[in-house]
């Protein structure tokens, strides 16, 4: 049998027939562009583990593809098998859906490269981690809108939006999305410039529900050269002090200009506000830190650092650990949440491992003609808040669940029902229009166009109209 005669017969087999050893590691198939592992070799579970320990998710067969032709080439090899079909490339999902049980996941982590089209334009494959993207773009003085975490995927940054610390000034990831090139569920390799609905579609409502992305074109924006931050804390804070410092951080941030981003995080007793700036301090940004310090134990100020540098503080641990993470609604003032705010900060405050944090969008993100080009429905929302929970030893985690749980309880019973489709929850049980708000219907429509057999799926992803 000849190679080629191999593996296009590879593809359309029952798993069982081939398998062969390969430099110590046990393949059950290996050809020019993708391997595939399966339960029992050590590699397995290490392209099986994404950033949140407390997902444990067994595929039947983990297909780790080299490049395009090797992603079309898993789609059908899981197709023939009947295999649904889960995909990484960065693993961060806090709900694990980029790994299943007894399926397929394609794994992107071989596909990290980024090119350059030009001096502003590049291709990146969506295995790259954001802190690969600063890395490559910071020095040229070119910089893209993403998030803080430094070993995000770039792939399931942008499909859900993308925000970060930049995104007041530049908008969300996905603005910046021109191109893309996509392996759909039957194994075909689409580019958006032949379907302009498909990368509306990606730009929000993309992760893991039609196809497979392996190149992203994105124009880059002209680097800030310095950001700097401004940090408020009081400590052995009770309830009615983190609620009255929460209600005069809404104040504040509302004056902020688009160059500012700030965040309130309760981390148990601890009641801690950042403020970052990437231009220079207008007279609006003095009046909400003066704002912040009247209602501070503590304020700090660092001076202004590089951008590269500042971005670097705030990469977080590289590490997986064991969390509950998930969106806790986009708001679009305090007096949304304030007849029921007091009860979610007292159990913050009494449950240690708990945060409850808010976030600043607006700004640039709120854009008429950004909003026609993306299936992202939640401009007109200025704050988003999330709800984390870190525990060292599984011990832990039942006791932080249900705590996690009663919170979440208290957002939905107050009517709370706007979420970021990037801190996903299995308890949204209205997750289709959470997520997706309108542009749930139109996104089935692409849904059936691209994956009519529903081949690529989890436990949100969007249902076949």
């Amino acid at each position: 049998m000849q190679r080629k005669d191999f593996i296009k017969l590879a593809a359309f087999v029952p798993l069982s027939v081939f398998a062969k050893k390969i430099a110590k590691h046990y393949v059950l198939v290996q050809t020019a562009n993708v391997d595939y592992y399966k339960k029992g070799e050590a590699q397995y579970d290490e392209l099986r583990q994404g950033f949140n320990k407390r997902i444990e998710r067994y595929p039947q067969v983990i297909a780790l593809c080299k490049n395009t032709a090797g992603v079309a080439e898993a789609v059908q090899y899981a197709k023939q098998n009947k295999l649904p079909i889960a995909i990484k490339s960065g693993g961060h999902c806090m709900e694990g859906f980029s790994v299943n049980d007894n399926g397929m996941v394609i794994n992107l982590s071989m596909l990290n490269t980024i090119t350059w089209a030009d001096k502003e334009t590049i291709t990146v494959e969506p295995g790259c981690k954001l802190f690969q993207l600063y890395d490559e773009l910071l020095p040229k003085g070119r910089v893209l809108p993403g998030g803080s975490c430094a070993t995000v995927g770039i792939g399931g940054l942008v499909l859900g939006g993308g925000y970060g610390l930049l995104a007041r000034k530049f908008g969300l990831t996905c603005d910046s999305l021109l191109e893309l090139t996509m392996v759909d569920g039957n194994g075909n390799i689409i580019n958006t410039k032949n379907d302009p609905e498909l990368l509306w579609a990606c730009k929000g409502g993309g992760n893991g529900n039609f196809g497979i992305i392996t190149e992203l074109k994105f124009k880059t924006h002209k680097a800030p050269k310095t950001m700097h931050s401004y940090r408020f804390k009081t400590y052995k804070t009770d309830a009615v002090k983190a609620q009255a410092i929460l209600k005069s951080w809404f104040e504040a941030a509302a004056l902020l200009p688009p160059s500012c981003f700030s965040a309130y995080v309760l981390n148990g007793k601890t009641a801690y506000i950042l403020l970052t700036n990437i231009e220079k301090n207008t007279p609006d940004v003095e009046k909400a830190i003066k704002m912040l310090s009247s209602v501070s134990a503590k304020a700090t100020q660092t001076a202004a650092k590089p951008l590269a540098t500042a971005l670097k503080v705030f990469y977080g641990r590289k590490e997986p650990l064991y969390f509950k993470n998930a969106s806790a609604g986009l708001y679009k003032s305090f007096t949304e949440i304030e007849s029921f705010i007091d009860k979610v900060i007292a159990t913050v405050v009494t449950t240690p491992g708990m945060i409850y944090q808010v976030n600043t969008l607006g700004g640039n993100i709120i854009n008429a003609q950004k909003e026609m080009e993306a299936a992202f429905p939640h401009r007109a929302f200025p704050f988003f808040s999330e709800l984390q929970t870190y525990w060292e030893v599984p011990a832990q985690s039942k006791r932080l669940l249900e705590k996690f749980a009663a919170v979440q309880n208290i957002f939905t019973t107050n009517g709370i029902a706007a979420q970021y489709r990037n801190y996903p929850d299995v308890n949204f049980t209205n997750w289709q229009t959470a997520y997706y708000g309108n542009s749930y219907q139109r996104l089935q429509q692409v849904k059936k166009k691209y994956d009519p057999y529903n081949s690529i799926n989890h436990l949100q992803s969007i249902q076949l109209p």
